[in-house]
């Protein structure tokens, strides 16, 4: 399955990301394609595919990305071929993306997709994370400020929705609802086969 998590930024759907990783090694992260610059210690690959605005504009036009979105004046989407490959192999991929770019992998593989959306417990404890970053200018983080409040109007289009007001009981969250979504009869085809050598057993009885 493709499991989208989405946040404004500094509610911690990153940090998530990571742990959810951490705890399940056989998830892969969909690493995104960007054109905005490496930050220190950023490696190509890595963090981000760190593309100039005519590459990344030249996968797109072919059809390579899955789901793709301007933010803050950089261009950022998820590659189609790594995603596919994953799913061929049963493997499940972990997306840390924004409303858009779930609104796009929704409509392009509804049946695969469970959305989970990442509230802060406060507006001010938003803000006050984003400057505990350390990574942004009091410009950036009052536009990331402005965004957040059309980030979170769209709370309601996901599946589920988890308050983060501590990152332990959220992470335990995230792993009930994977553990959940795993169990669904249709997310396990072998169970059809299962239930006819049940049968057969009853038969022979």
């Amino acid at each position: 399955m493709l499991v989208i998590l989405s946040s404004p930024s500094g509610a911690g759907k990153t940090t998530l990301s990571r742990r959810l990783m951490a705890w399940d090694p056989t998830l892969r992260f969909s690493v995104s394609a960007t054109t905005r610059p490496p930050r220190p210690g950023e490696e190509d690959g890595r963090e981000y595919f760190f593309r100039s605005r005519a590459e990344f504009e030249a996968m797109v036009a072919r059809g390579e990305m899955l789901e793709h979105a301007e933010v803050f004046g950089n261009l950022y989407g998820s590659p189609r071929a790594p995603v596919e490959a994953a799913m061929a192999a049963g493997r499940d991929t972990l997306f840390d993306i924004d409303w858009q770019g779930g609104q796009q992998i929704k409509q392009a593989m509804r049946e695969d997709v469970v959305s989970i959306f990442i509230l802060p417990p406060s507006i001010a404890e938003l803000e006050r994370r984003l400057h505990g970053r350390a990574q942004d200018s009091d410009e950036v983080i009052r536009g990331r400020m402005a965004k957040s409040e059309a980030e979170i109007s769209h709370w309601a289009e996901y599946d589920y929705v988890i308050v983060n007001d501590d990152l332990d009981v959220s992470e335990a969250q995230l792993r009930t609802i994977l553990q959940a979504e795993r169990l669904r009869r249709e997310r396990q085809p072998w169970l059809a086969d299962f239930v006819r050598d049940l049968n057969r057993e009853f038969d022979a009885r």
